[in-house]
């Protein structure tokens, strides 16, 4: 998808974080219509107060399939579909704060992103392919032990990135990876570590999907630690092997 100009999209999670920024900068792009999906409607309203014309709300919980299912129904015009919804509890995988972390995270990261891909995927085929963008993270390549539960609900979508990818490619839908690192949003609020707008997410996604790139790391941490992962990728898991769980 080399022009972005007079597209029809829909955003998940798309009330705040990243996937406002998403919003914008589609608008900004010349989106013609942009859905702005999120579980409670009204968290939308300051969203739509100031960019009503072109952002239409959608109510979407990407973990209930058969709204996921009555969605795409309803959306036969779209063209880009950015899967931005996630979870995280920033807990470990030994004794968690919180027993169900692990579940959750992997039924929203995980299996909400497959019920998106199964339901989408005709939608974009039919309107000639389009484009899909997967938000992982750079924990998706390297777990983090603090976060133990959320890398690896965000490595099975990357795996699911890479599969889908070749799944796709025969109606010529290109299938964009994302995988930033600390992100300056609410849910990014726990991480100690420099985060980068959210705004210069989407526009590196953005970007990327004009150039046609499949994937993307678009903050200096992210590209800091898939550079050292080529490199050495043994180091770089002994090195974020140190940041553990809180007590």
């Amino acid at each position: 998808m080399n022009e972005l100009n007079g597209t029809t999209a829909l955003v998940t999670g798309a009330n705040r974080g990243i996937g406002k920024a998403f919003v914008l900068a589609l608008l900004q792009a010349g989106a013609a219509k942009i859905y702005a999906a999120a579980r409670n409607p009204e968290t939308l309203d300051a969203l739509l107060a100031e960019h009503g014309g072109r952002v239409l709300p959608i109510t979407l919980d990407i973990t209930d399939r058969e709204q996921v299912a009555t969605v795409a129904g309803q959306l036969t015009d779209l063209e880009l579909l950015i899967n931005n919804a996630g979870i995280a509890h920033f807990d470990g995988l030994l004794a968690p704060k919180n027993p169900d972390a692990a579940r959750a995270e992997m039924e929203t990261n995980y299996f909400g992103l497959l019920n998106m891909v199964q339901a989408f995927a005709p939608v974009l085929g039919a309107n000639g392919g389009g484009a899909m963008v997967n938000l992982a993270s750079i924990v998706s390549h390297v777990s983090f032990p603090a976060l133990g539960s959320y890398s690896a609900s965000k490595a099975a979508a990357h795996s699911l990135t890479q599969a889908i990818r070749g799944e796709l490619r025969a109606q010529g839908t290109h299938v964009l990876g994302v995988y930033p690192g600390p992100v300056d949003t609410d849910m990014g609020a726990a991480v100690k570590m420099e985060k980068t707008p959210p705004a210069v997410v989407a526009k590196a996604v953005l970007d990327a999907l004009e150039t046609g790139e499949e994937d993307v790391y678009p903050d200096p941490t992210a590209q800091h630690l898939h550079q050292s992962l080529l490199a050495d990728a043994k180091a770089v898991e002994r090195e974020t092997a140190q940041m553990l769980p809180a007590a």
